[in-house]
């Protein structure tokens, strides 16, 4: 008698892999890479490679030589892990080596460490960053000032400039750069991160394609805007508009990229925007009250190590129920 083995379900018959899924994220992400060499010059291209070399060579290496597991590297998993860490860090000379070795935190800890892809309960590239910025905080926020259009030079400490959100913790909104500017790019800060309309651009191909759905990225930046315009609306003087709020830092990327992770964010699509409505709203508390003058990376962190809880209690109606 031949017995069949049946995998646990669900059972949805698609002709996606996840081989597919990960090179249209890479794809997605190719319009932020390009504004960012554009705005920032060569130094955003090779942190960029190096990142992403980096991330392949340390997923191969554990797979081979400790897990001692066929190789995964072709599916493009570690290539996206190296894009979005690089698009986490200033494009300065200085994060050409420190990127490496957010690569291993990201890769080795991050992911490999809990048994690879689909087993990870947070964002590598984010561990990655966490770290990086814990244990190297002036490279970190080292930023460069914007250059022409493809600035060729490579970037020093002597081109420093402010982020938007560093100049608001320092001297308000007077100083702030253009709407449109920030739309578009024209700011300092992690270089993967600075033009909404790229990031825009990317997010939009992925809906499309239905990589993603709009549940996360909504209630991610709509939370946002709408907790950042209440204390605008209190008190003016001290909290800055809503616009701003979501032009500046890493909310754009953060919910369209990160926070939309399949592996580490919930199912369900009531659970997607309980997840999207938490990252919001801690991203704002740690913006206003907290240390840092950015709080993505930790909030999409934090909503991560819930994930299981959110699962938990937004479970769908069993089949046939």
């Amino acid at each position: 008698m031949k017995l069949l083995n049946i995998s646990g379900s669900p059972h949805v018959h698609s002709d996606e892999s996840t081989k597919r899924i990960m090179w249209r994220v890479n794809m997605a992400l190719i319009p932020a890479l390009i504004v960012a060499t554009l705005y920032f010059g060569v130094n955003a291209l090779l942190v960029s490679i190096i990142s992403v070399a980096a991330c392949v060579l340390f997923q191969w290496l554990i797979e081979k030589f400790i897990m001692k597991v066929p190789t995964t590297i072709s599916d493009g998993s570690a290539v996206v892990t190296g894009l979005l860490l690089a698009f986490n860090v200033p494009a300065t000379a200085s994060m050409l080596w420190i990127v490496v070795i957010g690569a291993l935190v990201a890769i080795g800890l991050g992911k490999m460490a809990f048994g690879g892809l689909g087993k990870n309960p947070f964002n590598p590239a984010l561990v990655g960053r966490v770290f990086l910025l814990i244990s190297f905080p002036v490279q970190m926020t080292t930023w460069p000032k914007v250059g022409g259009i493809f600035p060729t030079r490579l970037f020093t400490d002597a081109d420093s400039g402010a982020t938007p959100l560093g100049i608001i913790k320092e001297h308000g909104t007077e100083a702030l750069p253009q709407a449109w500017e920030m739309f578009v790019g024209h700011m300092g800060g992690s270089f993967g991160e600075v033009s909404a309309l790229a990031i825009l651009i990317g997010a939009i191909y992925l809906l499309c394609r239905k990589i993603i759905t709009w549940h996360i990225p909504v209630a991610f930046i709509g939370t946002a805007f709408v907790f950042s315009g209440i204390l605008y609306l209190c008190n003016g003087e001290q909290f800055i508009d809503p616009v701003t709020t979501i032009l500046t830092g890493g909310i754009m990327l953060g919910a369209c990229f990160m926070a939309t992770d399949m592996v580490t964010s919930p199912m369900s699509k009531v659970g997607q925007l309980i997840f999207g409505f938490g990252c919001g709203l801690l991203t704002i508390i740690i913006r206003n009250w907290g240390a840092y003058p950015e709080g993505v990376s930790f909030a999409i962190l934090l909503m991560n190590s819930v994930t299981p809880l959110i699962n938990r209690w937004c479970k769908p109606a069993r089949f046939a129920k």
